[in-house]
């Protein structure tokens, strides 16, 4: 809904002569408005940067912390969805509908799935105040269903204030074959691993040539870049000459090289010297401890991620360069951030493939160690284990979804060379600050008030707190002094140095379950729990805490998780109530969460070609080369590769197919909790019924596509996108009313005893 036109200012007339034009101009904020750049790091932890602790190599990173201000006592929420959305609206992650990741919504006001219009985003403040806005990276703030060409769209970045968008949706991608987005419609990407591609490198190209678009024509006119990067989410993925840089540099083990981190955090006064290094979190083990298979793997996973987070720090100083170099860099406020601390779902060993975490498989040492050479290329999708992410959110405990420290204490930057005064370039700010404090300071910078309606949607008030007094004054006190926090049932509130927290675990009791109590002024890592000597402390924190959610709308406490991630079958969606979806290409790819509901399920897919000899291909694939299924024709025959994390499982068709018009039966039967069969057809005739020993619940984070396979090639028996040549009139999938184990074993073993 376009805001209301101004009334027009001149005069009408019968005819010219008798009449005054008046003309409207756009907006323009001021020729000295700053340009404004938000660089987000994804699943990084607080010790990470070396200018915070960590010897893995940011020189771009730290350079920007030396001639800008570096804060240590910023706060996040504890996962990616709410903090983007309080980063971008200056509002609490459940006031504006993001309580959790947008992949799903609950029926209530605090999950919405997306930011509510309530909320309008900086984006779209900056914008009718007359900045360009770009966004380049990932999203992840809309329905993930809604994510498919089919929209709507007005959750996607131009649906809420971006001029340009460029980047992915999804809340992680394949680095070298990511699902991108151009704008509002699908794309494939502009060059393959193999010719040097990686996306953070061609997320900075695309932010540098929207700057340059602009400012080229339009020099006045400041801009509002968000670049948020995939990196360092999972999956730790890099060009080989990073991962060589780092072998062998942490094979001294997680406890070693922590200690070493912390220590440097006090030398460099990150951390005060009364501050303790937190005890491993459980099931993290010592080192030494460790099995020498599991100590290789765990090193190689680690060496990963340091040359994933080395080669984003290179992409950041070839932003800064850019900035530089087009003029723009002294007048350009640059902040970056986390959006939560490090990963705990690499699991105790660390994971080859991440999708086996949401399948709830816990891959052994001994399982993974045969693939090592391929950790951190194309052929990986890899995250490390708890003891890494522990070292990387030193010297904290837990990780991030956890309230404690670990998981929403993080790095931030602020650089800005016309708005920080020389003597104070280069030092650190200790104050409290949380993310939903960014952009009111950004208001205040710029001398834009937020408005109270927007689009005609009255606005929710902007909750957060300008540090806009602490650029400049390094002893000014914190302007942020009560701030809760919650994640699945976890829950905590920082009240001035006071802080309550209570590690929510699933189905616990809310009024009983334990909660602890810290001085951070004196215990910032959280290892002196002061909850029996102060309860009446503790008390007054936790009532404070149930007075805020009910001030920012955190109300119902929902401790669900990946039950939430099922599709939900309705009309007027992706997914029908029939449970049969028809594909007619062409068609763009799908994303995951739009994609045909099979996870799981036991279904029948039906292909109905047309072909002429020779004619082969792709009839249709889900996920990738790591997991997922594709169905297709090669060499005349029929075939389907179940790809279950590298364990693949062929079965062909019972003869060549004809040519002319056939239909090309696969049906996949759920036998067990985890096992499964496939059996293929050609008009009719039934093939040789193939055993799944594995039978994945969650497929990929990568969807299907229709007649080719996109990005990374599922099967090994062709190269993708190997696009069928012969007429593919539609694609049929049919899920089965789900049925007992029992009773799909037994018809299982009946089928089995007809062949």
């Amino acid at each position: 809904m376009p805001n209301a036109p101004e009334p027009f200012a001149g005069r009408i007339g019968r005819t010219l002569a008798e009449s005054t034009p008046s003309f409207v101009e756009p907006p323009h904020p001021g020729q000295d408005a700053p340009n404004v750049v938000v660089v987000l790091l994804d699943d990084t932890g607080f010790a990470q940067f070396g200018c915070y602790g960590s010897d893995i190599d940011t020189p771009n990173i730290d350079q920007l912390a030396a001639g800008g201000l570096q804060f240590t006592n910023f706060h996040v929420t504890p996962l990616c969805s709410p903090t983007r959305a309080s980063l971008l609206t200056g509002r609490s992650q459940h006031a504006v509908g993001m309580r959790s990741v947008s992949n799903f919504t609950t029926g209530f006001p605090h999950q919405l799935g997306h930011i509510s219009p309530q909320a309008s985003t900086l984006a779209e403040v900056l914008g009718a105040a007359g900045y360009a806005t770009f966004c380049t990276g990932k999203w992840h703030l809309a329905p993930m269903e809604q994510c498919s060409a089919a929209g709507p769209f007005d959750h996607w970045p131009l649906g809420k204030g971006f001029d340009r968008f460029y980047g992915f949706l999804e809340g992680e991608t394949d680095q070298f074959y990511p699902e991108l987005v151009s704008d509002n419609h699908p794309i494939d990407p502009p060059a393959k691993p193999e010719d040097g591609y990686h996306v953070s490198e061609d997320l900075i190209d695309q932010t540098l040539r929207m700057i340059s678009d602009s400012k080229g024509v339009r020099p006045d006119r400041p801009f509002f870049a968000y670049v948020p990067f995939g990196a360092t989410h999972a999956p730790h993925q890099a060009p080989e000459e990073y991962l060589a840089k780092y072998r062998g540099a942490f094979d001294e083990g997680w406890d070693v090289v922590r200690q070493r981190w912390f220590e440097k955090q006090i030398a460099l006064g990150v951390i005060s010297e009364q501050t303790q290094l937190a005890p491993r979190n459980p099931g993290v083990e010592p080192w030494d401890e460790l099995p020498e298979v599991q100590q290789r793997l765990a090193a190689r996973l680690q060496e990963a991620f340091a040359a994933f987070l080395d080669h984003t720090d290179d992409q950041i100083g070839r932003l800064v360069q850019g900035l530089d170099d087009l003029g723009h860099l002294d007048n350009t406020l640059l902040i970056l951030l986390a959006d939560n601390g490090a990963s705990q779902e690499g699991g105790p060993f660390g994971v080859m493939h991440e999708m086996k975490f949401f399948n709830g498989i816990l891959e052994t040492p001994e399982e993974a160690i045969k693939d090592i050479e391929t950790i951190g290329g194309p052929q990986s999708h890899t995250n490390y284990p708890w003891g890494w992410a522990q070292c990387g959110n030193s010297p904290f405990k837990w990780y991030k979804q956890n309230t404690h420290e670990g998981g929403v204490h993080v790095p931030m930057i602020v650089h800005w060379p016309q708005g920080v005064n020389e003597s104070e370039q280069g030092t650190k700010r200790h104050q409290f600050v949380n993310v939903a404090d960014i952009a009111p300071t950004i208001y205040e910078f710029l001398g834009i008030a937020p408005p109270e309606t927007f689009n005609g949607v009255e606005q929710l008030p902007v909750t957060g707190h300008s540090f806009a007094p602490l650029l400049n004054a390094a002893d000014h006190p914190a302007v942020n002094t009560l701030q809760y926090f919650e994640m699945a049932g976890s829950r905590a509130l920082v009240a001035e140095n006071w802080k309550a927290v209570c590690r929510h675990l699933p189905d616990a009791d809310y009024d009983t379950e334990p909660w602890e109590l810290y001085d951070l002024a004196v215990d910032a890592s959280e290892c002196n729990d002061l909850a029996d000597a102060h309860p009446e402390k503790l008390e007054e924190l936790k009532a404070l805490w149930w007075d805020e959610a009910q001030r920012h709308g955190v109300l119902p406490l929902d401790d669900r998780g990946l039950t939430l991630f099922g599709p939900r079958f309705r009309d007027l969606s992706p997914h029908p109530t029939s449970r049969r979806y028809v594909y007619r290409p062409p068609m763009l790819p799908i994303p995951a969460q739009a994609s045909a509901a099979i996870g799981g399920r036991s279904f029948d897919l039906t292909a109905q070609v047309d072909r002429q000899a020779g004619q082969e291909g792709v009839l249709w694939a889900t996920g990738t080369e790591n997991s997922g299924i594709s169905f297709f024709l090669l060499d005349s025959q029929l075939v389907m590769e179940y790809n279950a994390f590298g364990q693949r499982t062929v079965v062909r068709g019972p003869g060549p197919v004809p040519e002319g018009n056939s239909t090309l039966v696969a049906q996949l039967r759920r036998t067990g909790a985890r096992t499964g069969t496939m059996q293929l057809s050609i008009d009719g005739s039934p093939g040789a019924l193939a055993e799944l020993p594995l039978y994945m619940g969650v497929i990929s984070s990568v969807g299907s596509s229709i007649g080719y396979d996109h990005g990374s090639a599922v099967s090994t028996q062709y190269q993708s996108p190997f696009a069928f040549a012969g007429t593919l009139q539609q694609i049929e999938i049919e899920l089965l009313s789900r049925q007992s184990i029992e009773a799909a074993r037994a018809q299982a073993q009946a089928e089995m005893s007809r062949q």
